[in-house]
């Protein structure tokens, strides 16, 4: 299947910046599940790209003049396929297995990953998606409750959440059982309108290999879904993160539209 995107972020400052740096992982690595036709990103200047110590690719944009917006947007056509099988890895998988302050399991959290040790213990993947699907159950599906600093513990005492969040509460039980834990930033191919393009899920080290569970939509990942980037958390693997100097108060607003290409 081929995946078009069109993913645009704008922000607005109610005063001059003087200065600001922005972190962009909004550039999708090839692997066997997806293969890069074409990705243009459109920025205000040229930015400098490397790799990250999880290996996204990252490109980091530096404004030094005054300026009052910033306009990012990132577009090309993939080539998907349901083949997850193993990437080329720069990091152990034991390296998955660090908290952070997003994934921070409390007793609650503890408990609930507890309750489907011994199902994962006989059958990593099916006690996995039941993990999953309780997590779903805990924490319906829920916009505009959560913030991006919200964090695990809180997100399932709240009882809702985003994808963020299911991502977040997934991988803190997962880390601890002793299973290393991914976050995953992407975008997905949906006909629903309750959950936005840009997405999140997580991805599980068991029998050997990275195992990846969309816990908003209680699936597996497959064709539909564009792998960006991963990390211990979102604050790893967002596509859009900065700093800046001056600007006063901030509005953000981010779109990202995906379409199948011969549907256009």
């Amino acid at each position: 299947m081929q995946l078009t995107i069109d993913h645009e972020t704008v922000y607005r400052y109610d005063a001059t910046v003087s200065h600001s740096t922005q972190y962009l992982r909004l550039t999708p690595p090839q692997s066997s599940h997806q293969r890069i036709i074409s990705w243009q990103l459109e920025l205000p200047v040229a930015a400098s790209e490397s790799t990250d110590a999880y290996g996204n690719i990252l490109h980091v944009l530096t404004l030094d003049t005054p300026h009052s917006e910033i306009r990012l947007r990132a577009h090309g056509v993939v080539e998907t396929s349901d083949d997850w099988a193993a990437e080329a890895e720069m990091l152990p998988p034991p390296v998955f297995l660090r908290g952070s302050t997003l994934t921070e399991p409390d007793d609650a959290i503890r408990a609930l990953a507890a309750s489907h040790a011994a199902a994962i213990a006989a059958d990593a993947e099916a006690g996995l998606a039941a993990l999953m699907q309780a997590v779903a159950d805990a924490m319906p599906y829920t916009s505009g409750v959560t913030a991006a600093e919200t964090t695990a513990a809180q997100a399932l005492a709240l009882g809702a959440g985003v994808c963020q969040d299911h991502s977040h509460v997934f991988i803190a039980a997962c880390r601890s059982l002793g299973l290393p834990a991914r976050y995953v930033s992407g975008y997905l191919l949906s006909d629903r309108d309750t959950h936005v393009a840009s997405h999140a899920w997580a991805e599980v080290h068991a029998n050997g290999r990275w195992l990846g569970f969309d816990i908003s939509n209680r699936m597996r990942p497959d064709r539909h879904h564009l792998k960006l980037a991963v990390g211990l958390d979102y604050t790893d693997a967002s596509p859009v993160r900065g700093v800046r100097r001056g600007g006063g108060s901030e509005a953000l607003q981010a779109h990202a539209r995906v379409t199948e290409a011969d549907q256009q």
